[in-house]
């Protein structure tokens, strides 16, 4: 199929889609929706797919899935729905394909709007077509025998069939996120166009503050070193309120070392076996984390003595996360089962009238009606539930932390 990039504003535009984590939203945020709105017009709805309580970098999110659906809801994003767990917190590749798998079952969403640090949406749909050729396989692997990243030989293999400066895209977490994007396109025939606005501001890792807008990943560093102000300050104003709400009601911040025991004790009961299926057995890093669990002491220290120089640090943390919360690829569902809204203002309610007529997957509103769908969609949200719970723990204050919450839970309506 073709695609183009989409740049200037057109009458046809029903709605807009995001995929965002918000963890925690800042002015990088608020810029992309004025610039998507700039773009596309005015009075462009925009749907976010939201991870819950945990994000893909595998680690519990600042606050938890509600809070943060409520400030987005208060900074410009009409609805939000979910991105699922079983998506939320895996690779790259798997967390893009369940947000465009989400967007695209509205059957409202027209275009993809996403921040990148190239700003140019043609060479990120070349890189995506292009990871997609049988070929790129073989050539990965030719390039792992050099010994280092997978992600370095991956660029190799593709600055072989398009050069090294289109393929240098891959050098950078936002183009990363484009390029996946693009492929779960294509891989899902969408007719959703990408748009991308050009980054701008603090880099996606930085934790230094150079004046201009702030990474998500300063602001999360404030607040572990206990710069409660200066990370308000850095924060859009509806999150800061937010966070303010959750820190009053003893739910905020969390952190997953606030869990560290819990983690470990998880780990020190797990057998090989359970180790080898959370990487399902083929690389050796399920036997490695074993036998790290059983050495070290601290989750930092175990993710030290089991990193490997060919794979990302943060694939090590989702194999924690995923242990701790008891996930395994074999229970996982093939496609997004339900659409779960987490928060909406008018415009977003009226997009949801819309919807049960244009959705292709169930619309989910209330907790109770996941019984009247399938098994596939009741074990999720069971799933769901049983994550919220252990999310909780890493309350700061555990009389806040009752279980069975996500049974109770109601979109917030603005």
């Amino acid at each position: 199929m073709s695609f183009f990039c989409h740049h200037f504003g057109v009458n046809s535009v029903q709605a807009a889609g995001i995929i965002i984590e918000y963890n925690p939203l800042h002015g990088g945020h608020l810029r992309l929706l004025t610039e998507l709105r700039r773009r596309l017009g005015a009075d462009t709805a925009v749907i976010g797919v939201m991870s819950g309580d945990f994000v893909q970098r595998g680690d519990f999110a600042i606050l938890r899935r509600q809070a943060r659906a409520k400030a987005a809801v208060e900074s410009g994003v009409d609805l939000v729905l979910e991105l699922p767990l079983p998506w939320a917190v895996a690779s790259a590749e798997r967390f893009a394909d369940g947000g465009i798998q989400v967007l695209s079952g509205t059957g409202l969403v027209t275009d993809l709007v996403f921040g990148s640090e190239c700003g140019d949406c043609g060479i990120l749909m070349q890189a995506a077509q292009t990871l997609l050729c049988p070929e790129l396989d073989l050539r990965i692997r030719a390039e792992l025998f050099q010994k280092d990243s997978y992600a370095a030989a991956r660029q190799r293999a593709l600055a072989s069939l398009i050069g090294p400066e289109p393929a240098a895209v891959l050098a950078a977490p936002n183009n990363i996120l484009g390029v996946e994007y693009c492929k779960a396109l294509l891989r899902q025939n969408s007719p959703i166009r990408p748009v991308t606005v050009l980054r701008i501001g603090a880099g996606y890792h930085e934790t230094e503050h150079n004046g201009i807008l702030p990474s998500a990943t300063l602001i999360r560093k404030l607040l572990r070193e206990g710069n409660r102000q200066q990370a308000l300050d850095l924060m859009a104003p509806a999150m800061a309120a937010a966070y303010a709400e959750e820190e009053a009601a003893g739910r905020a911040p969390v952190f997953m070392e606030t869990c560290e025991r819990a983690v470990l004790a998880r780990l020190r009961s797990m057998t090989p076996a359970d180790f080898s299926a959370l990487d399902q057995g083929r690389e050796g890093l399920g036997n490695r984390l074993y036998e790290a669990s059983r050495e070290a002491a601290s989750l930092q220290a175990i993710l030290e003595k089991a990193k490997t120089r060919r794979y990302a640090y943060t694939r090590l943390r989702r194999m924690v996360l995923w242990a701790y919360l008891g996930l395994t690829a074999s229970e996982l569902p093939a496609a997004v089962p339900y659409l779960r809204v987490l928060a909406c203002n008018a415009v977003g309610r009226s997009l949801l009238v819309r919807m049960r007529k244009t959705a292709s997957i169930p619309l989910l509103t209330k907790p109770a009606d996941v019984r009247l769908l399938g098994a596939e969609a009741r074990r999720l949200f069971t799933m769901e539930a049983h994550a919220a719970d252990l999310y909780a723990l890493a309350y700061p204050d555990l009389s806040a932390a009752s279980g069975g919450q996500l049974w109770r839970e109601h979109p917030v309506i603005r």
